[in-house]
């Protein structure tokens, strides 16, 4: 069976530890003499994360190591999404989204009365086009398209997209080229690994 992408993490063991960065193009400069600084925002948007699984023995652990050194370094990509936010904290059971590329504001449909919350993730697209957005600001739903915040801004044209609204992800693939794994003197492998959105 030929290897597709993106491939899905193994379900071998959980995650121990996931450190989410949000990244931000921006250029800032500051005077020398008076300090008083200028910022520059370009459209650059970014997840990246940084993977720590559990001690595991050999036999577990090289379900993972195959399913990293398949990435070919920085050639595949994989779904991940933040694996303990699986779940909205918002109440919304349906959301369509509404945008132009590079917006940041986007109309969203959700039933009257809903919410999203500040922190809750959506997703957008699945599979290879699947992106993760954050929510700002706290929503509640009218059942007509009203202004929502989202992080990072849409990427492509979006004209009533079901976002899903559970077990979100988006398409990453390693940040480096190089994938590696550690083992103990009782035999307990130890694997982390760093990945970056895919744009």
């Amino acid at each position: 069976m030929a290897i597709s992408f993106p491939r899905t993490l193994p379900t071998v063991t959980g995650i121990r530890r996931v450190d989410i960065r949000a990244i931000n193009a921006v250029a800032y400069s500051r005077s020398p003499f008076t300090f008083s600084g200028q910022a520059h925002k370009y459209p650059g948007q970014m997840w990246q994360a940084d993977i720590t699984l559990p001690p595991m023995d050999r036999s577990i652990a090289e379900t993972w190591n195959a399913f990293l050194v398949s990435m070919n370094g920085q050639a595949g990509t994989f779904l991940l999404g933040d694996p303990r936010a699986c779940s909205l904290m918002g109440t919304a059971t349906s959301c369509t989204i509404t945008g132009s590329a590079g917006d940041s504001t986007v109309d969203a449909t959700v039933p009257s009365g809903q919410t999203l919350l500040a922190g809750d993730y959506i997703q957008l697209g699945s599979g290879a086009t699947a992106t993760l957005h954050k929510v700002l600001l706290d929503y509640t739903g009218t059942g007509s398209p009203t202004e929502l915040e989202i992080w990072p801004s849409l990427r492509i044209n979006r004209s009533g997209a079901t976002a899903a609204l559970s077990n979100t992800v988006g398409v990453f693939r390693l940040a480096s080229n190089e994938v590696g794994w550690t083992s103990d003197e009782i035999a307990k492998y130890g694997i982390t690994f760093a990945a970056m959105e895919a744009i």
